[in-house]
């Protein structure tokens, strides 16, 4: 223990450079963090996280898996899932009972696991998580049904998946502790359901008033909710063995679709923790491998590997898929994208470490063969997943959407003359009256900060090929541009002039100095607001032969700014300070025209 604080700073500092490589490269995180710890832990043994921490590793676990499923479980709002379609539905109850009974089955013939053992790593395998799906979704391109059906499975399959998961767990440990017979374990797995549906219900219930009703200052909210699940989930364990996970996964459903509770606050904060713990949990159980783990990966391991994503994927796609409307191309790539994620490793790790405690047989198996799926399911379908969309003939072309960063009037105004000339058009903003103004002239909206985990997930960006950053707050703008750079690549996000005084004032500013600024060197949001609050009106003109921009000038005199350039195929051409607008036949003109144009 007398290095265990520079092992500790190690091992974050390890977590962030894995985050960033995985940003840059575009894969998901858990990649990363997984190779990192298998790196340092039985490549190297630069890392032994039983030494390190002892008989607290258990218990460290133990919460880390039970923030990552109440954070999980809190996105789950029913609503959602009957509004995403009939295969979405399939996919996350019957596809998910289908997979893990597949799964079951071979890893007891493969494998040569015991029923017991087998149904854990059968239910384990059944959740493939947006943390893995949503990075792939955006350099995949596919065709909007397909795109919707595939991030709705991973954003619901995350938490229903882990409820199952629970469950089976729940009665093989309890069938395994103290060899009753099977009745007996029957009352015992009764018992614990019991009370993880009865607490949690009633703790989601009880904290879901206290939130609704604001007897906790805004504040301590989200410390709040973290103090009590974690209070929930140590006296479920007390009062039953192992029912802690159950608890807190139903206490975060319950509070979820309970109406008129803010969880929106609570789920950012928990977005940040999870970070966190993902991180650092990963490596350390990563680093937990040994290399007899490892060689237990045979032909065996491979064998159920294929079974999995090779039988097993491809006939759930196809039963759940019956009378969607989908052709065989398209179900082609939902058969073949099914990457494993973050909670069917970290529940894998913690389940191996429990049944090995009760001496189960073939608990060691649980967490190499898991990592070997996500490793693989990772890895091939990122590398492939375009190429065969591609081949397939189920890609999109590039994406002309624009995403609007604000809700504002000037917002507004630019998102309906884009969307009445048929370009898809979504406004992001954190401010409730704006986005119901927005809803209101029929325009796309997202509700929050589009920064966020949340926005990862519900941001509609399927589509979007560029942003338009006209917030009134500068650091959002910045931010937001230098967080979809990556994603849409410069060419496709802007920023705003900012006022000379306030340019020392922009921490980001030398970072943005390669965008081009948006309508030109001196239009600032500022400037914007106050022509349209003025009474200035944003006008669409159709060119034709007959119609040349120089005649625009010269009616409307300097009271006249052009904005951008439609084509007929529905592409954007911004005009910047970079370049101008030179509009073709067929183009259609979108500019601001002055309150005091000689023109109107």
């Amino acid at each position: 223990m007398e290095h265990a604080g520079l092992d500790l700073a190690v091992i974050g500092l390890l977590a962030l450079v894995c985050q960033w490589i995985a940003w840059q490269l575009r894969l998901p995180a858990i990649l990363t963090l997984l190779v990192a710890g298998i790196a340092a832990g039985p490549m190297t043994g630069m890392l032994e996280p039983d030494a390190l921490f002892g008989d607290l590793l258990f218990p460290l676990v133990s919460l880390a898996v039970a923030v990552i499923l109440f954070e999980g479980s809190l996105t789950l709002n029913f609503r959602e899932l009957g509004g995403h379609g009939r295969t979405v539905r399939r996919l996350v109850t019957w596809g998910a009972l289908i997979t893990g009974v597949i799964a079951t089955i071979a890893a007891r013939l493969l494998l040569e696991l015991s029923w017991e053992m087998a149904s854990v790593l059968g239910a384990l395998l059944v959740v493939t998580g947006p943390t893995v799906i949503l990075p792939m979704l955006q350099t995949l391109r596919a065709k909007q049904p397909l795109t919707q059906i595939l991030r709705w499975e991973g954003i619901l399959i995350d938490p229903m998946g882990a409820i199952g998961a629970v469950l089976v767990y729940e009665f093989v440990a309890l069938g395994s502790s103290g060899g009753e017979a099977a009745t007996q374990t029957l009352l015992l797995f009764t018992q614990t359901a019991l009370i993880g549906f009865g607490l949690g219900g009633i703790g989601g219930y009880c904290w879901g008033v206290v939130l609704r009703r604001h007897w906790l200052p805004h504040q301590l909210h989200s410390f709040g909710t973290l103090m009590l699940m974690l209070a929930l989930f140590t006296i479920s364990n007390r009062l039953f063995h192992e029912s802690g996970l159950l608890t807190v996964t139903v206490m975060g459903v319950w509070l979820a679709n309970m109406r008129g509770v803010p969880t929106r606050p609570i789920v950012e904060f928990k977005e940040t923790l999870s970070v966190l713990l993902i991180s650092g949990l990963f490596i350390l159980l990563a680093a937990r491998l040994t290399v007899e783990q490892l060689a237990m990966l045979d032909w065996r391991a491979l064998a159920f590997l294929v079974v999995l994503v090779g039988v097993a994927r491809p006939l759930t796609v196809w039963l759940c898929t019956l009378g969607s409307g989908l052709d065989v191309r398209e179900k082609a790539l939902l058969a073949f994208i099914s990457p494993r994620g973050i909670v069917a490793a970290a529940v894998a790790s913690l389940f191996a470490l429990r049944l090995e405690d009760v001496g189960m047989d073939g608990a060691g198996m649980l967490v190499p063969v898991t990592f070997l799926v996500i490793i693989s399911t990772v890895v091939t379908q990122s590398l492939l997943s375009r190429p065969l969309a591609r081949w397939l003939g189920v890609q999109r072309p590039s994406p002309n959407g624009v995403l609007i960063i604000g809700a504002n009037q000037v917002a507004r105004q630019v998102g309906v003359h884009l969307k009445a000339a048929g370009v898809n058009v979504v406004l992001a903003d954190s401010d409730w009256d704006a986005i119901q103004r927005a809803q209101q002239t029929g325009l796309t909206t997202y509700y929050g900060d589009p920064l966020s985990e949340h926005a990862a997930q519900h941001l509609e960006l399927s589509g979007i090929g560029y942003l338009l950053p006209l917030s009134p707050y500068r650091e959002l703008n910045d931010l937001a541009a230098l967080h979809f750079e990556h994603f849409l690549g410069r060419e496709r996000v802007f920023r705003l002039a900012v006022d000379e005084g306030r340019l020392a004032q922009r921490p980001h500013g030398q970072a943005l100095d390669h965008l081009p600024r948006l309508f030109g060197h001196d239009i600032t949001f500022a400037k914007l607001s106050r022509l349209v609050a003025e009474g200035g009106e944003l006008r669409r003109i159709p060119f034709s032969e007959k119609t040349r921009i120089d005649d625009q000038r010269r009616a409307h005199g300097n009271h006249w700014l052009p904005l951008m350039c439609i084509t007929p195929s529905g592409r954007v051409r911004m005009a910047t300070d970079q370049a101008g607008l030179s509009p073709k036949r067929g183009d259609t003109l979108v500019s601001l025209v002055f309150a005091d144009s000689p023109a109107r």
